[in-house]
């Protein structure tokens, strides 16, 4: 089976694609860990991406397709995969398309994570990162013994800039106006099953297989 994962950030994305993978038998594939080997074994497509990202611009989609092209030429792949974290406009989407279509092949389904607003900021902005040892904790969800000190390693905790309030606003915001159209997109294909994401991550998953097993997955 071949699947597009999608959903705002704090949605539980990379959460889901684990178990979702997992339960399929097929590579979670994610840009982030396709940049970051591309990268680590210097191949031409990860040298270019490095010079973009070393001075702070944004990897351009050529790159970025080629980059998928290649992973999902990869043996593992030719049976399925799941692709987290890409395509995140229409303009990748239709890219998509046209490269599973040089493949021989197109994508069965995409999976939407469906959380509102104000739920994606509660699960954000509670998180606390510990300086010592690294650990994510949350203040509602997984607090600590003692606030705002780690019960790992007792070092302190402290809020990242990306899980302030007003940097999860902007995150959504851009979500918002460059992700949300796949929805329309994949919608109007016919491919899109839109899951709710509240609630403990085991129903979540329970939710997206019950999904899949209805489109024979």
């Amino acid at each position: 089976m071949r699947l597009v994962l999608v959903g705002p950030p704090g949605a539980g994305k990379g959460t889901q694609a684990e178990f979702v993978a997992a339960h399929l038998s097929v590579p979670k594939i994610s840009t982030g860990d396709i940049f970051r080997s591309n990268v680590t074994q210097g191949t031409p497509l990860g040298i270019e991406a490095k010079r973009y990202m070393d001075a702070g611009e944004l990897v351009p989609d050529e790159v970025t397709i080629n980059m998928v092209r290649d992973r999902l030429a990869e043996p593992d792949a030719t049976e399925g995969f799941l692709l987290d974290g890409f395509p995140r406009t229409t303009p990748q989407a239709a890219a998509l398309d046209k490269l599973l279509a040089d493949l021989g092949t197109a994508l069965d389904l995409v999976l939407e994570l469906v959380v509102d607003d104000d739920e994606v900021i509660r699960r954000l902005s509670g998180r606390r990162t510990c300086r010592g040892c690294g650990k994510i904790w949350h203040v509602e969800f997984d607090a600590t013994t003692r606030p705002g000190i780690c019960d790992r390693c007792g070092a302190e905790l402290f809020q990242r800039d990306d899980d302030k309030p007003e940097t999860i606003a902007t995150r959504l915001r851009e979500y918002s106006e460059k992700t949300a159209p796949l929805v329309d997109y994949y919608g109007a294909q016919g491919k899109l099953v839109g899951i709710d994401a509240t609630g403990p991550v085991e129903d979540v998953t329970t939710r997206a297989i019950d999904a899949l097993r209805s489109y024979g997955g």
